[in-house]
């Protein structure tokens, strides 16, 4: 186990660094120039000049990425372009609204998705798992933008119950949940409706298992064939929709973040794109992809927890 670990590890290592090349390479070839927007709009051919020479824009391509690499190696992720700010302070600040609003979306996602999938397949072909499997495609089908304003509409609008926006406090306690309610709602409906057909079709396979039939001629209850002996082995596929799902989470939470006023790193990204923070860009789109690695590592060494066969030598 530990092999795989320290394995698995040094793959993230290569995977960061191909990655920071990608995103280095496509900001430094994309059209602008960071020191005009650094130097303002106002500034003189001399003074972006000057600018250009403080950045490091004169050297050659591989020596200003070797510059990076070695800022962060030194846990330097650059500075703002715009507020001049460093971007690793900028980033701390608001990723726990992302984390906050990515975790709770997943919780909801779980809570929603994985019991209605068992449900469906249990009552396959009645019209209860028809049903399901119809709110599941009108689940995956709806844009999260476009229900998060529908949401703003009814229950921040008109009936008043929910913030129309903003985060301040963390989901699990009552602000922060009245906060990260509807953003998690708009957020995770998708994920939920992808974790019910995987866990449906996957609560299929093992149902007609041979340890489950013989579990059922032994006279155990329904439940704990359901719960014990099925749904251990069901959750291996549902697990690994977790960890790319929670890659869309971070990735949709740029929309919901700015449909729901939220100060994350998802709308810090959009923002920096916006500007043209090539700097603000790159280190963003970096540490979002770090979590998601981190995410499917864990989850790979989850497998072992659920299955006891699964064994990493």
């Amino acid at each position: 186990m530990k092999r795989y670990i320290v394995k698995r590890l040094g793959m993230i290592v290569i995977l960061l660094l191909g990655l920071t090349f990608i995103v280095f390479s496509s900001l430094y070839f994309a059209p602008g120039d960071p020191a005009e927007i650094a130097a303002g709009v106002s500034a003189t051919a001399e003074e972006v000049e000057q600018m250009r020479v403080y950045l490091g824009l004169d050297q050659p391509f591989f020596v200003q990425y070797g510059n990076y690499l070695a800022g962060l190696l030194h846990g330097d992720l650059g500075t703002s372009l715009i507020t001049r700010q460093p971007i690793l302070d900028e980033l701390l600040v608001r990723l726990p609204n992302t984390l906050n609003l990515a975790v709770a979306s997943m919780i909801l996602a779980c809570l929603v998705g994985i019991p209605l999938g068992i449900v469906a397949a249990i009552k396959k072909d009645t019209w209860i798992d028809n049903l399901l499997t119809t709110v599941s495609l009108f689940g995956i089908s709806i844009p999260n933008f476009w229900l998060g304003s529908i949401l703003i509409i009814v229950f921040c609008v008109q009936l008043k119950i929910f913030p129309t926006g903003g985060m301040s406090e963390p989901f699990w306690t009552a602000k922060g949940f009245m906060q990260v309610f509807l953003p998690s709602l708009s957020l995770g409906l998708q994920v939920a409706a992808s974790f019910m057909r995987i866990g449906r079709s996957s609560m299929l396979d093992v149902l007609q298992s041979d340890y489950i039939r013989t579990a059922r001629s032994k006279g155990l209850k329904e439940r704990i064939v359901i719960l014990i002996h099925a749904l251990k082995n069901a959750m291996i596929p549902i697990l690994t929709q977790m960890g790319t799902s929670f890659g869309g989470l971070l990735g949709g939470a740029m929309v919901t973040e700015q449909v729901f006023a939220i100060n994350g790193i998802g709308s810090y990204l959009i923002n920096a794109i916006n500007q043209r923070n090539y700097y603000a860009v790159q280190s963003t789109v970096l540490v979002i992809a770090f979590m998601f690695v981190i995410v499917n590592l864990i989850v790979d060494l989850l497998y072992c927890v659920i299955d006891p066969r699964i064994r990493y030598d």
